[in-house]
């Protein structure tokens, strides 16, 4: 491993453990906003006003600071693999945090992981060498990447717009692929923004050209995006779930965006190629022994009232605890007037 790939790996190992912890501060966060106000999975945003969220994402944007400036130094086959820390760092997390059961085949899920991941980074190709942002532009713009891009949006189109309102609350994959797929394209944006950053450090300015900053606006419509959804997906299902499956999704689909675009397995033997699927195959392996181990969340009451407004949802759901005590603060009476105040809000 030569000395950029060298720091790219340690990098990635530092992202890894930070986003790993931040997927169990925001989990918390949430579960506490979810007292106070609608639940994000029912369009709630009460969870900007609590401090431990708020923590959450700090911890993931160094998390993600440290990621973007790995993917300078070291090609996207060998550090979004390493992402696969982040489902050891969730998982024991959340069996202490969030008393979220790990059981021993999760645990030995979680170390098949990290045997393909060590495959893959063993394997992983020299990164073509870029001089400036219309190289990265041209990469970008060719029939190929067009083509998968129009296919990626496409589908998210079709998961936010048909699957999610119809099974997002109940499908793990439906938030989790929405996610997924954009993070494959924030991943190619984030960088040729971070070359267009280093070349610009080193005495070559890459700011004033326009394509730099189409990179940009692309790359923070995505983050946007994957946040949203990503906050959805820990609202409602197990974070031991999210983290492997979100890990093996977004993996997959950058390895690919990666392939078409900055074409990382020209050249290499065909060895080389066969060691990494197979590296990536342990690593779904794994993602999938975890998922099956996991206890199942517990049920929770039917949102019927989501559709008319995400207040009256919290507020039978906030008083479904105390029913038989209170049932007077239930009365149709008081769920009339959650639904007034909201229609003439």
């Amino acid at each position: 491993m030569n000395s950029s790939n060298l720091i790219g790996f340690v990098l990635a190992v530092v992202s890894s453990s930070f986003i790993g912890s931040s997927f169990i501060i925001k989990k918390k966060g949430l579960q506490l906003a979810r007292v106070n106000g609608p639940s994000a999975s029912v369009g709630g945003y009460g969870y900007l006003l609590q401090p431990l969220w708020w923590v959450g994402m700090v911890t993931m944007i160094v998390g993600e600071i440290a990621n973007f400036v790995a993917y300078i130094y070291a090609p996207a086959v060998l550090v979004t693999p390493l992402g696969a820390l982040t489902i050891i760092v969730s998982a024991v997390l959340a069996h202490f945090v969030l008393k979220e059961k790990l059981q021993k085949m999760g645990m030995l899920g979680c170390l098949i992981c990290i045997m393909g991941s060590t495959i893959i980074v063993l394997h992983a190709p020299q990164e073509m060498s870029l001089t400036s942002v219309h190289q990265i532009w041209k990469l970008a713009i060719q029939p190929a990447f067009l083509m998968y891009t129009a296919s990626a949006i496409a589908l998210t189109l079709f998961l936010v717009l048909y699957c999610a309102p119809r099974y997002g609350q109940t499908n793990i994959l439906v938030y989790i692929g929405i996610c997924s797929i954009i993070g494959s394209l924030t991943v190619m944006s984030v960088k040729a923004i971070g070359i267009a950053i280093k070349l610009t450090l080193e005495g070559a300015n890459q700011v004033f050209y326009f394509q730099t900053w189409i990179f940009t606006m692309v790359a923070i419509t995505c983050i946007i995006v994957q946040l949203n959804y990503l906050n959805m997906a820990l609202d409602n299902f197990n974070t031991a779930v999210v983290s492997p499956i979100y890990y093996a999704l977004f993996t997959a689909f950058t390895i690919l965006a990666s392939a078409i675009m900055f074409k990382d397995y020209s050249g290499q033997s065909i060895g080389s190629i066969v060691s990494e699927l197979c590296g990536f195959i342990t690593i779904l392996s794994g993602t999938f022994l975890l998922h099956s181990t996991r206890e199942p969340d517990p049920p929770v009451n039917p949102d019927l009232y989501s559709p008319l407004s995400p207040r009256v949802a919290w507020f039978i759901q906030g008083n479904n605890e105390s029913w038989k005590q209170k049932e007077e603060d239930v009365s149709p009476f008081n769920l009339i007037a959650v639904i007034r105040q909201d229609h003439f809000k």
